[in-house]
């Protein structure tokens, strides 16, 4: 058995006006209270340092500049990977950074029990829009604040297996697994903040939100063999809503574990990786069953194309 304690680490609300340092301390009570459950890796949701900002429309897109990690560790997360390290805890979560070069990504980190940062990821699929969009309900402007991730979709060995990462709208996306599948990964974390209503179809709203959200997840850990930690950024923030639906997924497609609500709070599920084998080498045994020549459309093509 390789097995990994995980935390999925959800937190409640950010409101605008919040800072940092008080986010950090939520973070660091929910490792706190992972560590009581002897979890060894804590994830953390999307944007886990400040609100939704891409909610929030600046003419001047450099005014949203200063919801952005031009470090990390920076002073203000420094006391959570000192906690991390004292807790001997590996962890996830995503932030928004600036790169030195003026460069801006919707990003995630994996650290390892030391502290080290041991990989990178970019959000790839970026959804909402660039300009104001007055026939929506709220505006999602991640198209207007970030450009798309540069780093692809690498996996990465640690606590004894391989590990990817992933970001919110990219779990919709069935290539996201498949490539990180591809590299054998056993286990993928992913933080989301998703609006509770559809900002472009009022009859979606949350109980269709939920679902979707679980049939993605479910379908990738399944379709790739492999466990699936998906943590909510939920709750009310400044009058708009996000969903719940904070879950870790077995790599037969269960959710194994559901954290009800929408404030601060934490699962935590012994994830053993050899669970994953058995899909792996059956019915997803990719290198007896995948006929790749017949894929071609999928990386030669975005839009569809109809027939004539």
């Amino acid at each position: 058995m390789r097995v990994i304690r995980t935390a999925a680490a959800q937190l409640g609300p950010i409101q605008k006006a919040e800072d940092r340092d008080g986010v950090v301390a939520r973070m660091i009570a929910l490792m706190d209270e992972a560590k009581r459950q002897d979890a060894d890796l804590i994830v953390y949701p999307e944007l886990a340092l400040t609100t939704f900002f891409p909610r929030w429309y600046h003419e001047d897109r450099a005014e949203a500049d200063h919801w952005f990690e031009r470090e990390m560790p920076g002073p203000a997360t420094a006391p959570l990977f000192a906690r991390a390290r004292e807790h001997g805890m590996a962890m996830s979560f995503g932030y928004a950074e600036l790169t030195p070069e003026g460069r801006h990504f919707n990003t995630a980190i994996l650290v390892d029990r030391d502290g080290t940062i041991v990989g990178k990821y970019r959000k790839v699929h970026l959804p909402g829009h660039v300009e104001f969009d007055h026939e929506r309900s709220h505006q999602h402007l991640e198209k207007r604040y970030f450009e798309p991730g540069d780093l692809g979709f690498p996996v990465w060995r640690m606590l004894g297996g391989i590990l990817g990462m992933c970001i919110c709208n990219d779990r919709r996306w069935p290539e996201t697994y498949r490539v990180m599948g591809l590299q054998g990964v056993e286990m993928v974390v992913l933080g989301f903040n998703t609006p509770s209503v559809n900002g472009q179809r009022s009859a979606e709203g949350l109980e269709d939100r939920l679902f979707h959200h679980r049939l993605s997840v479910q379908a990738g850990a399944y379709q790739n063999g492999t466990w699936v930690v998906a943590v909510a950024k939920a709750g009310d923030e400044d009058g708009h809503p996000l969903m719940g639906g904070t879950l870790i997924c077995d790599p037969n497609g269960k959710i194994v574990a559901e954290l009800p609500g929408e404030a601060d709070g934490v699962i935590v599920h012994a994830c053993d990786l050899d669970e994953t084998r058995f899909g792996k080498e059956t019915i997803f045994d990719f290198a007896r069953h995948r006929r790749p020549e017949h894929y071609g459309r999928i990386t030669a093509q975005t839009g569809a194309v109809m027939p004539e």
